[in-house]
């Protein structure tokens, strides 16, 4: 039995960018997908797109849509936490693709899965390549995964792009987004993943793929400066004041220098 992978999309109002996430979802070739969409009661034709995608899809994947008012993006994501199935998930926001249409097999395999083992890799990672509004290739991500995720590597910044983290659905289950944050959550949740994973000496696994195109104006890119504060705070959290001031000279410095 291959392993059941949950992708969970949460939208809000997301009709401009939403159809060619569901069609890259459609076009995997891997057969246990659960598609996992979160919607928070759209005003515009976002519905309308996943009621096409749902007759038309519906024999090939599982789809499920849950419909309901939430008090933000990361309530959203809770919510979808909490619903999976799968036995891995996945975050994919409106506009983001699977970067291949074998992205989803790859995953699997690499899981090295088998029914009753309890241990296979609590986290499996990779690259992303940034894309613009027509889906078209701007460059890869700056931040590059480094070859080794430990508790550590968000030190430099989040270096693994949140829609190439797949992660056990057990282990996601016991670490709910934190809803104080409203732009960078998904930064502490992959931080706390990868201590969780560390400390029980779980595998986490370099896919060495690209996995994802990810749409270059996202939340967190529209709301920078917000986003930008909170992952200090997140860093100094888990990092401590001064090793987290240096850590961000360093970046002035590492910017300056590459203009």
């Amino acid at each position: 039995m291959k392993p059941l992978i949950t992708i969970a999309t949460v939208t809000y109002n997301a009709e401009a960018t939403l159809e060619r996430t569901l069609k890259s979802v459609a076009e995997q070739d891997y057969p246990r997908i659960e598609h996992l969409i979160i919607d928070g009661c759209s005003k515009d034709h976002t519905l309308s797109l996943v009621q096409r995608y749902v007759e038309e899809n519906q024999a090939r994947h599982n789809i499920r849509l849950v419909c309901e008012p939430d008090s933000g993006l990361y309530d959203a994501m809770n919510k979808a936490i909490q619903g999976a199935t799968g036995d891995y998930i996945v975050f994919l926001n409106a506009g983001d693709c699977l970067h291949e249409a074998t992205t989803i097999s790859a995953i699997a395999k690499q899981t090295q899965w088998v029914k009753g083992e309890h241990r296979h890799p609590a986290i499996l990672y990779g690259d992303t390549h940034i894309v613009d509004n027509d889906g078209n290739f701007i460059r890869r991500r700056r931040l590059t995964p480094p070859e080794k995720l430990t508790p550590n590597s968000f030190h430099n910044g989040m270096l693994v792009c949140h829609q190439s983290f797949y992660v056990r659905t057990d282990l996601a289950k016991q670490e709910p987004y934190d809803l104080q944050y409203r732009f960078s959550g998904d930064f502490d949740w992959c931080i706390r993943l990868i201590r969780r994973a560390t400390k029980r000496r779980y595998r986490i696994v370099n896919t060495h793929l690209v996995l994802t195109d990810y749409l270059s104006e996202g939340m967190t890119t529209l709301n920078h400066q917000a986003s930008l504060k909170e992952r200090f705070r997140i860093m100094v959290h888990y990092y401590g004041w001064l090793p987290t001031v240096i850590r961000h000279f360093w970046f002035i410095i590492r910017a300056i220098i590459k203009r």
